[in-house]
Parts: structure tokens; C-alpha cells; sequence
């Protein structure tokens, strides 16, 4: 009998991602993205140094398009390796609070009283050694369109801290130089074909699909959680089963999953229930090493 040697799926086989590491990302954070598209994402994430286990850069595929996004986690955490970081400090402007800024002098004077009232507007000041500081200003309807978009849900739930994670976003890009090539549209048939940047502009509750066609983002995620609660019946998973599902795999709660994320988690639901089966273990022999 031949001598035999097991797979292993614990040594790194891109940058410090291993096999293991690898197939869970494509089946959840980078799920419905083509071999190309999948490559491109993970050599993103290796050559930027960023981790997407920890919400620092995640992808988007609609229609055979992906689209990468670098999450303000991520920015923050290059900016923490740039010679000079001094830190970010972000707040919001409600009505009622006494704000004054000057350009000329960079300088803030913001007082806060109560009833503060509603949140009006925002400012980050990213610092660095040797550099000027940074200022970025926002008032809240230049955000306005973001609480009718894709992540609607999110801006709804959870506007004070979307608006200052945004805000900071800004400026930490502005003040450490940190460019990656995000929001570009990444076809399937060719990745150099794809880098054009291609984008249509359609409605804000509408999602591009293949041939210039939409779909509504809404009617998407019932979709998808119906899709997700017939799978619940089909497989046996308790509330709690999924809900720890959730936790373990995308650290949130149900209700701030994006529609990416239920894809990837309804083929969740579908690996955790063939892990039941029996399933014969990969080997192969030394003589199938001539292949490498």
C-alpha cells in the first residue's frame, strides 16, 4: 500500500491566510464572488495588511460585479502603523450645542449643553507628528443619502455613531494618505477588464444587477430571510442556533446583518448541516505530489 500523507489546512498558503481561514471567507465574507474576482479580494487583503475576521475590508457582489469596501476599522488600523499617528478625535454637533470653527486657525471651540436636541452635524481631527491637523466638517445633510441606501438599516438603527464613523473615515484618509482601490466594480470575465470602475447610477433603494437591470434592497432581504427561516425548518435550528451562528461568524446581531452577509450566512446553514453527514477525509498519496 501506498504511504499516504493527510492535507493540511492549518499551514498559511496565502500571506497569513491558511486553507482553512480561506474556504470559511469564501463561503461567508466573500460569498458569490467568481475564482478571479475571490483572488483579487484576498491579494487586497494581504498586500494592504488588512484583516477582514475583524470588519477591516469586506466585498460586495451583485450582478457579477464585486466591490470592495475598506471599512473604517480598517482605516484606523493603517492609520496606527503610519510614523507620527496621534489619534482621530471625532464628535458630533447637536442643535443646541454652542460650535465655532476657524479655518484659517484650525481651531474648534465646542461647548455642550442639555437638552443637546438632534444631531445637526459633525467634526474630526486626525493628528499626526511634523503635520498640520486635519479637520473635516459635516453637516447631516450631506448624509442624507446614505440613510436611503444600501445600508439604510444601519444609518436608521444606529445614525449617531454611522455619521461619526463616516466623518472619521474622511479624515483619517485625508491626514495618513491611505488609498486603496475600493468601490470599483470587479467583473467576472476579465480583473484587468473590470478595474475600469464601471458604475450606473440608480435609485437609492435599488441594487444593480446583470444586464442594467435593479432589484430593490428591501424586497432582497425578505427574500433572503425567508429564505434563511425555511432553512431553520428544514435543518432543525433552534432561534438560539442561529442567533449563535450569527454571533460566532459575523459578530452581530440579526438585525445589522447587511444582505451580503445573509447570503453568506444562508450557505452557512447549509455546510453546518452537511458537517452532520459522514464525510470521507482528503489524503492523497506521494506519488500525486508530481502534480505540484
Amino acid at each position: 500500500m501506498s504511504n499516504q500523507l493527510a492535507v493540511s489546512n492549518t499551514q498559511a498558503v496565502v500571506g497569513n491566510f491558511t486553507q482553512n481561514e480561506l474556504d470559511t471567507l469564501k463561503h461567508t465574507i466573500a460569498v458569490g464572488t467568481s475564482n478571479e474576482q475571490f483572488a483579487l479580494f484576498v491579494q487586497t487583503c494581504v498586500n494592504s495588511g488588512l484583516n477582514p475576521f475583524l470588519n477591516q475590508i469586506y466585498c460586495i457582489v451583485y450582478g457579477g460585479k464585486m466591490s470592495i469596501q475598506v471599512a473604517v476599522e480598517g482605516v484606523l488600523a493603517l492609520a496606527r502603523k503610519q510614523q507620527g499617528f496621534k489619534g482621530i478625535d471625532v464628535e458630533l454637533v447637536h442643535e443646541n450645542d454652542d460650535f465655532k470653527y476657524n479655518p484659517a486657525s484650525k481651531e474648534i471651540t465646542h461647548s455642550v449643553g442639555f437638552p443637546r436636541g438632534k444631531v445637526i452635524g459633525g467634526y474630526a481631527v486626525a493628528k499626526k507628528e511634523g503635520f498640520t491637523d486635519v479637520v473635516t466638517i459635516m453637516e447631516v445633510n450631506e448624509v442624507e443619502h446614505m440613510t436611503k441606501g444600501n445600508n439604510k438599516n444601519m444609518w436608521a438603527n444606529y445614525f449617531n455613531d454611522m455619521f461619526k464613523k463616516h466623518i472619521m473615515k474622511r479624515a483619517a484618509k485625508l491626514q495618513y494618505g491611505i488609498e486603496i482601490a475600493e468601490d470599483e466594480q470587479i467583473g467576472t470575465s476579465s480583473v484587468d477588464e473590470a478595474t475600469s470602475g464601471y458604475r450606473k447610477e440608480i435609485a437609492p433603494n435599488q441594487i444593480e444587477i446583470a444586464e442594467g437591470g435593479v432589484i430593490d434592497y428591501e424586497d432582497e432581504m425578505k427574500k433572503r430571510w425567508s429564505e434563511i427561516k425555511s432553512k431553520q425548518t428544514k435543518y432543525g435550528l433552534s432561534e438560539d442556533g442561529l442567533k449563535n451562528m450569527i454571533k460566532i461568524n459575523f459578530n452581530q446581531v440579526a438585525k445589522e446583518l447587511t444582505l451580503q452577509q445573509l447570503v453568506g450566512l444562508s450557505k452557512l446553514i447549509d455546510l453546518e448541516s452537511n458537517k452532520k453527514k459522514p464525510v470521507e477525509p482528503v489524503e492523497i498519496t506521494f506519488d500525486d505530489l508530481d502534480e505540484f
